[in-house]
């Protein structure tokens, strides 16, 4: 699973009488990863379309235009079906008639709407102002305007104006708008007289259209009743617009069938008439190349053959071999049996009978078309398999390097949980991903969803072995103490004075999980160098690495540096340590041993990649950065005790240690230092727990606790997954990962809503 499917490049050469016929074959099989001709063989050129692709091309516009009009999706596909040429011509013909009319109307309708709801829009000044519209317009020698703007400066502008005879200035209610009468002198207007005064004027209303059963007596037309005019006019037209997209809704439930079978049929038909602009084609014959599974290349045969027999010549270029680093490693010349082919620019020809005797050569200095890269096909297990968007999210896999999904797959999941355990937690993130794995259809969501439940699995078996619930040690009372008979759970996270050496053992822990990883980067990058290079390309570019990164940390590990390095690294796994594994440092030889070995490592950086030289030390700063784990762990521990805390509160004993008042508090007496609780003497009340109060404290106990757990829950999504996945794409890919690696994509089509034909 670290490598991806092999691939095998194979060439196609016969005579254009059955290349369609080839075609055809070849697009049914879906297997092969088409290499297009660049145009570099002398006397070959990349083929032209064959008869209907046009046309073709023209109806899949048409049918994705009518799709997005109905707004038409794969839910909506109903069974299989054949779509025959008579449907393509006539039924397609119908419902585009159709939609298109309906569209338009919609569209008219839309127009419309948009106007009356402008109208509306702008008719609020004038129903603040209360002035009847049909007294704004229709005056020979008075001009009106009315608009927004300050009074006094609008008057004293009119007041100083010659521009006009008279005026008068009318205000609303709220003062925000002005309507302004005016006689203007001769050869003047009002809005001369208003040049360089701030009042922004609004179009009056044309009445002239108002039905006169809305109008009063007089003639008059109230902006309220002419806004309840616009008002029922948008009425109507929301109405027919409801019409016309019920039309829409029925054409969409009798075509969206049709057409997404018809979209299939033509997307298939488009691309075998458009297969040819990839080969590489003569008067009379043509020559494809591409690449496909090796495994498949036994079938690949069989099918051409029984579907053309000898009228093409197949040929197996090349098995491409794996190697990140290029050069002429990266391909192995096909020495299976058959004409063999060269893939070295050599200038080996390929000849092939192309039905009856036409001899055709390539031999413009090299048999491929090009050395392209091959196409990666990521050959993991479907446990495995979500976690490749976590790795394609950085880029996918060239089909030359190591693929790091299972590898992903064996430490994101275990990083997380170490970092958030806890057996509540870890049942809600099972139980999202398996939402998101049950719900969607969607491959990303699925993927996520895999992914969550890796990781809630993995939160739940180390909250088993903290012992937490939420937070509080239950687990570790009830079945690790009550059960088991052990005095705590097997692991603590070392938040209580009584439990820190915990703390920093999970530095220590943190620092060995680095060193181990990148020594797998690492050992993987020296296994691509040794294989595809020497042993001298694999020891400087890899292996100094190696030595760096085990040579230093075996030297700060050792008995040389005691008293400068921290106590933790000698006490953590020593016999009275809280892992006791009986190693309390390495001695001062093996200490100066491995110091000596970081210096071999980096004279032969130096000798072999100066330029990577200066970053000698990541061996340090790469693995002190996986302490990230252990301060996320202790970060989202005291988040939760700190949830519980307030709620439960949180009692001391005489060793230091913590306890929750879940079964209550107790009350130390006035005069004495401790007292007798469930079994410890406690010695201080660090909070009594709002739980312990009266209703109003308990229901804001409540809504802390709620909301509370699910911040944290939240965040440790946020920061341990984050974390988690950095270290992953900083830390470790860059040891032997690149990305950028070409997405197998066969010719072929894998259909959904339409029948084989």
């Amino acid at each position: 699973m670290l490598r991806p499917e092999q691939m095998s490049k194979v060439s196609v050469t016969g005579s254009k009488k059955v290349m369609d016929d080839v075609v055809e074959t070849v697009h049914g099989l879906n297997l092969l990863h088409v290499t297009e001709y660049d145009g570099s063989w002398d006397g070959f050129q990349p083929g032209n379309p064959t008869s209907g692709a046009e046309s073709a091309s023209d109806k899949l516009v048409t049918i994705r235009s009518i799709e997005s009009i109905l707004d038409v999706d794969e839910s909506d596909a109903g069974p299989t079906r054949v779509v025959s040429d008579e449907a393509l011509a006539e039924d397609l013909a119908d419902v585009r008639a159709r939609v298109n009319e309906l569209d338009d109307r919609r569209s008219e309708i839309e127009s419309e709407l948009r106007d009356v709801e402008e109208q509306v829009e702008g008719m609020e000044p004038f129903v603040d102002l209360g002035i009847d519209l049909d007294l704004l317009s229709g005056y020979e020698s008075i001009d009106v305007s009315v608009g927004e703007g300050n009074r006094d400066l609008v008057e004293d502008a009119l007041a100083s104006s010659s521009a006009v005879r008279n005026y008068r200035v009318f205000v609303s209610d709220s003062g925000s708008t002005l309507g302004i009468f005016a006689r203007p002198a001769e050869g003047e207007s009002l809005s001369d007289a208003l040049v360089g005064t701030e009042f922004a004027a609004f179009a009056i209303p044309d009445v002239s259209d108002v039905p006169d059963d809305i109008k009063g007596a007089d003639g008059a037309v109230p902006p309220e009743t002419y806004v309840q005019e616009l008002d029922s006019r948008r009425r109507k037209l929301q109405s027919r617009l409801d019409t016309v997209d019920d039309e829409l809704e029925e054409v969409k439930l009798d075509a969206a069938g049709f057409l997404l079978a018809a979209e299939e049929r033509l997307s298939i038909e488009v691309q075998k008439t458009e297969a040819p602009l990839t080969f590489a084609t003569t008067k009379n014959a043509f020559v494809a190349e591409g690449w496909i599974p090796t495994t498949r290349y036994g079938d690949f045969v069989a099918e051409l053959t029984d579907a053309v027999g000898d009228h093409v010549e197949i040929q197996r270029l090349e098995d491409a071999q794996f190697n990140r680093h290029g050069g002429e490693e990266l391909r192995e010349q096909y020495t299976g049996g058959g004409t063999p082919a060269a893939a070295d620019g050599g200038g080996t020809e390929a000849t092939a009978n192309a039905d009856g005797g036409q001899e055709v050569k390539a031999d413009g200095g090299s048999v491929v078309m090009r050395n392209d890269e091959p196409p990666t096909i990521q050959n993991n297990h479907s446990v495995v398999k979500p976690f490749e968007v976590l790795v394609n999210a950085v880029g996918r896999p060239k089909y030359t390097e190591f693929d790091p999904t299972l590898l992903v797959f064996l430490t994101f999941p275990a990083f997380f949980g170490f970092m958030i355990g806890d057996l509540g937690y870890g049942i809600i993130y099972t139980l999202i991903g398996y939402g998101l794995y049950s719900k969607f259809e969607s491959p990303a969501f699925r993927s996520m969803g895999g992914i969550t439940i890796a990781a809630g699995l993995f939160t739940m078996l180390f909250g088993i072995l903290y012992g937490e619930l939420f937070g509080l040690h239950t687990i570790a009372s009830v079945f690790w103490e009550g059960v088991v008979g052990l005095e705590h759970a097997p692991i603590e996270k070392g938040l209580s004075p009584a439990t820190a050496e915990w703390a920093l053992a999970w530095l220590f822990v943190s620092v060995l999980i680095g060193i181990v990883h990148l020594n797998i980067g690492w050992i993987l990058d020296f296994i691509e160098n040794l294989e595809f290079h020497d042993f001298k390309h694999a020891l400087y570019e890899s292996g100094s690495w190696l030595l760096m990164v085990n040579g230093l940390w075996i030297w700060i590990f050792s008995d040389v540096v005691r008293g400068t390095a921290p106590e933790f690294i000698y006490t953590t796994f020593s016999s009275e340590g809280v892992i006791a594994l009986g190693f309390s440092g390495f001695p001062v030889v093996v200490g100066w041993a491995g110091l000596a070995v970081f210096a071999v490592g980096l004279v032969l950086l130096i000798i072999g990649e100066p330029i990577e030289a200066v970053e000698f030390l990541n061996v340090l700063v790469n693995v002190l950065s996986y302490t990230r784990i252990a301060a996320v762990l202790l970060a989202k521990a005291g988040m939760a005790f700190t949830v519980n805390l307030l709620f439960f509160g949180v009692y001391v004993d005489s060793k230091g240690g913590w306890h929750f008042g879940v079964d209550g508090m107790p009350t130390i007496p006035a005069g004495t230092d401790s007292v007798m609780y469930h079994g410890y003497e406690v010695t201080e009340v660090m909070f009594g727990g709002l739980v312990h109060g009266g209703l109003a404290f308990v229901l804001v106990g409540l809504l802390v606790l709620v909301i509370g757990h699910a911040l944290v829950l939240a965040l440790g999504v946020t920061s341990a997954g984050l974390q988690a996945v950095r270290l992953e794409y900083v830390e470790f890919f860059n040891k032997f990962f690149d990305g950028g690696g070409t997405e197998y994509s066969p010719f072929g089509y894998e259909r959904k809503y339409t029948a084989d034909d």
